[in-house]
């Protein structure tokens, strides 16, 4: 009976997380703040605590994940609606260098040490500061970078050149699956669909594994392969 109760309890504790996550909303974990990481941590546990306690009442956990997810949900609703509570749980981002000037308060105040900050600089393609008019520690911990003008990469608009807007590809076919709603979406039929893929020597929808539509209502097709590919191009 034990074990069936561990199962279920493990199941239900699940099915809570589940349903917090979706209440407190889906955000990347470099897009969480300190205090979302340490709820999120601190859910976690009394999860794993409530799919093991048989001796114990299991409603004790999941009342303690409830307020922690509705009080994370209550924070996450007032920060939207005030800029002041908004800086007070998530922070401010600070100027670390800007025009040459490194502002070592700004460094001391964020706990990051110099060599931390250039690993950061070369990560991002940058190996000589003198390249960086400005680095802003942003309040999830990263690092944004405005190089200077003349170490930017050229757009368009710098060579005058007025490139097409491009669209989102439109997926039509998934493992095999019609997407009639999207292959709809794109302005085409299924007969223009199954005429496209027997260009490309498709004769069954079942062997495509994606089939994407582009704005230019150019069809690129994704074959199903059986056999691996196990050459490491890294090694």
């Amino acid at each position: 009976m034990s074990i069936l109760k561990i199962i279920g309890l493990s199941f239900g504790s699940l099915l809570i997380l589940f349903l917090l996550t979706k209440l407190m909303g889906n955000r990347e974990m470099s897009q969480l703040t300190m205090f979302d990481y340490i709820v999120s941590i601190t859910i976690g546990s009394i999860a794993a605590e409530m799919s093991t306690s048989l001796e114990n009442n299991f409603m004790e956990p999941v009342v303690a994940m409830l307020i922690y997810g509705f009080t994370t949900f209550f924070i996450s609703y007032i920060t939207c609606k005030n800029l002041h509570i908004r800086r007070f749980f998530t922070g401010k981002t600070k100027i670390l260098l800007d025009n040459g000037k490194l502002y070592r308060e700004n460094f001391k105040s964020s706990k990051l040490d110099l060599n931390e900050f250039l690993m950061e600089c070369r990560i991002n393609g940058y190996f000589n500061l003198s390249d960086i008019q400005t680095a802003i520690l942003e309040p999830n911990g990263k690092i944004s970078f405005l190089p200077k003008s003349l170490k930017r990469p050229s757009t368009p608009e710098d060579l005058n050149l007025n490139p097409k807007q491009e669209n989102i590809t439109i997926n039509v076919i998934l493992d095999g699956i019609l997407l009639k709603e999207n292959l709809e979406k794109t302005g085409n039929n299924l007969n223009w669909l199954e005429k496209n893929l027997k260009k490309q020597g498709i004769a069954d929808i079942k062997n495509v594994f994606l089939a994407t539509c582009d704005n230019q209502n150019n069809l690129s097709v994704y074959v199903k392969l059986d056999k691996q590919n196990k050459h490491d191009f890294f090694e």
